[in-house]
């Protein structure tokens, strides 16, 4: 049963998460510890007080500026707290308060990060994608019901092999673009995020991000050449986005394509 009290408490909880998911992006990239010293701004590094702190509202009462030195702060906080929130709240009323909400709360916040990552520097840290393998493959092996399996030791394995998978047909992707095209068509980044996706989904879900992400991809990757004369697309969000459908409409696409 999903109550309005329920929610308010899942969605307050997510944008908490969602604001130390915001430290996480900010300090990975840039080499510091997500554990000292407390928050600053960015640009003027004064530290920030707790009420300029407050998730969604702070952003709003100050008008998206540094109280300290009116810079403006950029608008990935609110967002990514915002999505966060979104994400708690409809994962449980998705899947429940299960094994799958809780898989599908982590997955989603993962996503989240390495997305805005990818997006605000073109990198997708370490720190963020090794941890979402591991703990995708031990939610599989905690939970085998994430991976349709009863035994704990079948549900690794099908988590492995979707690691394998999704990290390996990035891999190949890479490789053979780096041949027809001369130059880097992907980065390790993506090749670690795919391995992710593969941990938590499994083969065949990863299989459908990996052929839904390009589709994805395809009309702002014609604009951003055609109209910025850019020839690279960060494409970790579009991998995310992909990953998101699938975790909610894969076992429809599954029994479409594989059954």
């Amino acid at each position: 049963m999903h109550s309005v009290a329920n929610d308010l408490i899942l969605l307050i909880f997510g944008l908490c998460v969602g604001s130390f998911l915001n430290v996480c992006i900010h300090r990975f990239l840039r080499g510091e510890s997500i554990v000292t010293p407390r928050s600053y701004c960015p640009a003027c590094r004064k530290p920030i007080a707790w009420y300029d702190n407050i998730p969604l509202f702070s952003f709003i009462i100050l008008g998206g500026k540094c109280r300290k030195c009116t810079v403006p702060i950029s608008p990935r906080y609110f967002f990514i707290e915002l999505l966060t929130g979104l994400a708690f709240v409809g994962s449980i009323h998705y899947f429940g308060w299960t094994a799958e909400g809780a898989a599908s709360i982590v997955f989603l916040t993962f996503l989240l990060g390495m997305s805005a990552t990818d997006l605000e520097e073109r990198i997708i840290p370490d720190e963020m994608s090794l941890p979402g393998i591991m703990i995708g493959l031990l939610f599989s092996l905690s939970f085998p019901v994430l991976q349709q399996e009863a035994s704990r030791w079948q549900g690794l394995l099908q988590s492995f092999f979707g690691m394998v998978a999704g990290g390996g047909m990035i891999y190949a992707a890479g490789v053979f673009g780096e041949l027809l095209f001369r130059k880097e068509s992907m980065g390790g980044g993506d090749i670690k995020l795919m391995a992710m996706v593969g941990a938590f989904l499994g083969w065949k879900e990863a299989i459908l991000v990996f052929f839904l992400a390009p589709i994805l991809a395809l009309p702002i990757g014609l604009y951003m050449k055609f109209q910025k004369k850019e020839d690279y697309i960060p494409y970790g969000p579009f991998l995310s986005l992909a990953g998101v459908i699938i975790l909610f409409f894969g076992d429809f696409l599954i029994r479409f394509f594989f059954l």
